[in-house]
């Protein structure tokens, strides 16, 4: 077989700087050639495999890219090389990767503070706060005006259970960048968290800046429609302004996050409806027959509308969903917590048919939730257990343990001992309103922080909340209540990542609650 031509060096350089051409020039397809070429030629020119990566990375093409520049670090162990690794790897949500690659790059420029912030991400995201701290507090080290770090650090910091730590760099943050929307978000729950509500809900209003989808990927920006948002102008004001009718002012709220933010801040619809003709709220389909029923027939000016955007020309005024407090300027001593949901009687008294056909029909029902949803996502990794995980509640026999658990993640589904313990019917189970009727029947509902905890709640169940250290801002600090929903029992992580000690006290609760070989009225309306 005839092997290739040699080609001087000077030929290689000549044909790496057209291929630098093109790249830079959007000519990928020219670029790609060249450096082809180069590599053929000499499988160790370091330069080419890494603008080889770079092609790869501008047609999108990660795992190749990927490729490409490990074999650009391997051959010439650059410190830009290792930044590139590390935002290809970010792209792929390869954080333990990330964390390897900056480590050998730091290990080669120690000062690198793309390295630094590279790894400190990575550990975060990884949910490894403590690490995490050192990586961020290095690199303000290195540059103390590094506003992103100081914003990531006062996330770290909040996490870590010191809400004054956080409140001090988010600060520090906004000082530097005051442009920077996601600091301003993220301290927005490290004063809702303190309590400190009048203060929170206008940082509150650059929410979305943090908000992520199931994949850690930017989900969504502020609705912008053609309708001023309603921020609490008194009647005459939203009747009087902008030429509206004698009908009245129409008010469209908008969804926003997750089912568990809907069911909280629903309560406010028929507040609204005081102020307005008519309240819209663009509905979730799984929500949308529970709050029909137990909103809409109780105030027929609110309205469910389908998940899309309706025709703005039928409303005066718009307002997201969690602005709503904002609007209302709510406090902690004026939250509205009466009970504002409920199940739909005919369905409700058919799974009661049900559960009184069980064995011993006499025992406590006690719904469970060991998880949330969105798997991928750091902070849904903190809030939820195994089922495996509840076995010392589960070995308590004398309570009917009924299965509350909607999940697609097959990881999340109860294990066989489990099973034996669980009278799990939630395969039958469409939507909320489904839910809402089995909980209507149940004693207890104990659940990690998810919506069916905020459903139950929102109902006026007894709910005994399963709580992450340092968890939600809606749980504030330091309380086993919540101003939001009094029926609500919070048993929060005394150590970070310890659910064996919640456990423990939740049984003990629990035994003390339904003793052992005394029989109950099962389930009291």
């Amino acid at each position: 077989m005839q092997s290739q031509s040699p080609v001087s060096s000077q030929a290689i350089s000549l044909w790496f700087n057209e291929a630098e051409e093109a790249r830079v020039g959007g000519r990928l397809d020219t670029a790609q050639a060249l450096l082809d070429r180069i590599i053929v030629h000499d499988s160790a020119h370091a330069g080419a495999l890494y603008s080889r990566g770079l092609v790869a990375l501008a047609l999108d093409q990660l795992p190749l890219a990927q490729r490409w520049i490990e074999r650009a670090v391997e051959v010439e162990p650059q410190p830009p090389f290792f930044g590139m690794l590390c935002l290809i790897q970010v792209k792929l949500r390869a954080f333990a990767s990330i964390v390897q690659t900056a480590r050998a790059g730091l290990a080669h420029q120690p000062d690198s503070l793309a390295l630094h912030y590279y790894l400190g991400v990575a550990l975060q995201l990884q949910g490894r706060a403590e690490e995490a701290a050192v990586a961020y507090r290095r690199l303000i080290e290195l540059k103390p005006d590094y506003a992103q770090a100081h914003a990531n650090l006062g996330v770290v910091v909040r996490d870590l259970g010191s809400l004054s730590g956080a409140e001090q760099h988010l600060r520090q943050a906004m000082t530097l960048d005051p442009s920077n929307l996601g600091a301003r978000a993220s301290f927005s729950q490290v004063l809702l968290a303190a309590g400190r509500y009048e203060e929170a809900w206008p940082y509150f209003e650059d929410r979305w800046a943090n908000f992520v989808d199931a994949n850690g990927q930017p989900a969504s920006e502020r609705p912008q429609l053609p309708l001023p948002q309603w921020k609490g102008e008194r009647a005459d004001v939203v009747s009087g302004a902008h030429g509206v009718p004698e009908r009245g002012a129409r008010l469209l709220v908008l969804p926003e996050q997750g089912h568990g933010d809907s069911l909280q801040f629903v309560r406010y619809l028929p507040l609204a409806l005081e102020r307005f003709a008519q309240v819209g709220y663009i509905c979730p389909p799984s929500l949308r027959r529970v709050y029909e029923e137990s909103l809409c027939a109780r105030w027929p000016g609110i309205v469910m509308l389908d998940d899309a955007m309706p025709n703005v020309k039928e409303w005066d005024w718009q307002c997201p969903l969690m602005s709503l407090p904002l609007a209302f300027g709510t406090r902690l001593a004026t939250i509205p917590a009466a009970a504002y949901l409920g199940a739909n009687p005919r369905r409700s008294a058919e799974w009661l048919v049900r559960l009184d056909a069980l064995s011993q029909p006499d025992l406590p029902r006690v719904g469970v939730v060991w998880a949330g949803g969105h798997s991928g996502l750091s902070e849904d990794r903190a809030r939820s257990l195994t089922s495996a995980q509840l076995a010392p509640l589960f070995s308590q026999s004398h309570v009917r343990w009924i299965s509350l658990q909607k999940t697609d993640d097959l990881a999340k589904r109860p294990n066989a001992s489990a099973k034996a313990y669980l009278t799990d019917w939630m395969d039958q189970v469409s939507d909320f309103a489904d839910t809402a009727a089995i909980i209507d029947n149940l004693d207890l509902v104990i659940s990690v922080d998810t919506s069916v905890a905020h459903l139950a709640a929102a109902m006026g169940k007894p709910v005994w909340l399963l709580n992450r250290f340092a968890g939600c801002w809606r749980w504030l600090r330091n309380r086993d209540d919540s101003p939001w929903y009094p029926t609500v029992r919070i048993f929060t992580q005394s150590q970070r990542g310890n659910w064996d000690e919640v456990i423990e006290r939740v049984t003990a609760q629990l035994m003390q609650r339904y003793e052992p070989g005394r029989a109950y009225r099962s389930f009291v309306r």
